[in-house]
């Protein structure tokens, strides 16, 4: 029987007060995960979606931390295991953006704070949480990658470089992780419709758009769908695969 119900389920998941992040959550509650909802510095939005999800039946529970700082990280763990429940899935979502420019004139720092985003955030993140995943021989890390790691297009050298770090950092943690039970993989969307599009009416771009065999940008829900498949029992024997969210926009090679 196919299902997607993951009672008695937890899920932690960085940047959840964010765009997507929140879609995220809405849909592992509505699959009957109880959800811990990491914040960095919007608690009002992170407390007011905590509300959606206890009215949806679920647990819920808000913690902020600097996913670059391994002490913040280890303290969310800490005061997570006091206060509330270890999670089964981690989804690390959060991430720096900047103003995407052209290799000669981006600043070196940006660099560096895109290598802490995305590469060091998924390096602590697992040192936090996996070991009590071993302890349970279950477990599922899923990343947040996007398609610019596989495109290289100008403009993006800072964000490409650090997501492309990424995906080397979830190879070699599938394979290490692989034998006590845990999955890790990447979740790549392409430019994606948010909430923010539908409010200004910017979901379409046909310049961008036809570039996508599709011939449109996916929406949020499409990208939660993915993250929340690859949790599931059903993507049980998955690890360690760059899954492209792009309308076909990246098709991956043999």
């Amino acid at each position: 029987m196919i299902s997607l119900d993951m009672k008695d389920r937890v899920v932690l998941i960085t940047g959840a007060s964010g765009q997507l992040g929140r879609v995220m959550t809405r849909k592992f509650a509505d699959c009957h995960a109880d959800v811990i909802i990491h914040y960095n510095s919007n608690a009002e939005k992170a407390q007011s979606l905590a509300k959606e999800v206890r009215d949806m039946g679920r647990k819920a529970y808000v913690v902020r931390a600097d996913v670059t700082d391994r002490e913040s990280v280890f303290h969310m763990r800490d005061e997570i295991r006091e206060n509330f429940v270890l999670p089964d899935i981690i989804v690390d979502n959060a991430v720096i953006q900047y103003d995407w420019k052209s290799l000669l004139e981006q600043d070196p720092a940006d660099y560096y704070s895109q290598f802490e985003s995305c590469v060091m955030q998924t390096v602590y993140m697992a040192k936090a949480f996996a070991p009590q995943m071993q302890e349970k021989h279950w477990g599922r890390i899923i990343c947040t990658n996007t398609e610019c790691a596989a495109m290289a297009e100008e403009n993006c050298s800072a964000y490409t470089s650090a997501k492309r770090g990424l995906d080397g950092i979830v190879r070699v943690l599938a394979k290490e992780l692989g034998s006590d039970g845990i999955t890790v993989n990447q979740v790549a969307p392409g430019w994606t419709i948010s909430e923010k599009d539908r409010t200004d009416h910017s979901e379409v771009n046909e310049s961008y758009d036809k570039t996508v065999p599709l011939r449109r940008r996916g929406t949020d829900d499409e990208i939660a769908n993915m993250v929340v498949f690859l949790a599931s029992d059903l993507a049980s024997f998955t690890t360690g695969a760059y899954i492209p969210v792009s309308g076909g926009r990246v098709m991956p090679a043999i």
